[in-house]
């Protein structure tokens, strides 16, 4: 079955140019001009990934990911023309897993896009494994998370750094790191990327988010997951 985008923006140039991009790829697009009509195509076509511009008519990018956040974890990514780091980590702190900044590359946004949806859909190549520290458990062949017993439902981003951090515990790694594994690439500009999704993953996976017991801040280095002997 064909990969299906939902693509929204108010720029018809920018729904022609990565859609064309995109289909190149042999990827299925759907299109909107605004979050309503978004939020309605995704409804009925449930895509593999959203790519939602954050400014748009009738209900803004933002308003939109907040209303998909609460019924589904697929990959979103938002395009916005915004410089102001608070309105990007806004984004991020909505659930979405990744942004680009306008103008992009179009061969720069179907790059992050298939790095998006490697990270959503796992690599079936890998052989099955679980991770556990105490008592939580990752298996990254499912994505199936849980605490206790109980499933914990995370975006493609998150559920990647997770994975990243649980198969070396012990080891630090800077966001910078965490950033090229997630995406392929690390750009400075992206670092605060990496706190916001490891502040929404301790709100998951902590029983206190404050005093984190799995995931610990390495102050002015990065993050690692706490070995389960400490």
């Amino acid at each position: 079955m064909a990969t299906k985008i939902l693509i929204a923006d108010d720029e018809k140039h920018i729904l022609d140019t990565v859609g064309a991009y995109l289909k190149n790829d042999s990827i299925e697009v759907i299109t909107a001009s605004n979050g309503q009509d978004a939020l309605a195509a995704f409804r009925h076509e449930k895509p593999d990934l959203v790519i939602l511009d954050v400014m748009m008519p009738e209900m803004d990018g933002l308003a939109a990911a907040r209303l998909i956040r609460k019924s589904s974890n697929v990959p979103i990514m938002f395009l916005t023309a915004r410089v102001d780091e608070i309105d990007q980590i806004a984004g991020l702190e909505l659930g979405a897993d990744d942004y680009v900044t306008k103008p992009f590359s179009p061969r720069v946004l179907v790059s992050r896009v298939r790095a998006l949806l490697r990270r959503s859909q796992g690599d079936l190549s890998t052989e099955s494994t679980i991770w556990r520290v105490g008592d939580l458990e990752l298996n990254s062949e499912t994505h199936l998370v849980t605490v206790d017993g109980e499933r914990i439902d995370l975006t493609p981003s998150e559920f990647g750094i997770l994975q990243t951090l649980i198969m070396r515990p012990g080891r630090v790694f800077t966001r910078m790191e965490l950033l090229d594994y997630l995406q392929g690439e690390a750009y400075a500009a992206y670092e605060r990327t990496i706190d916001v999704h490891v502040k929404n993953l301790r709100i998951k996976i902590e029983e206190d988010p404050r005093k984190p017991r799995y995931i610990e801040t390495v102050y002015g280095v990065g993050y690692r997951m706490v070995p389960e002997n400490e």
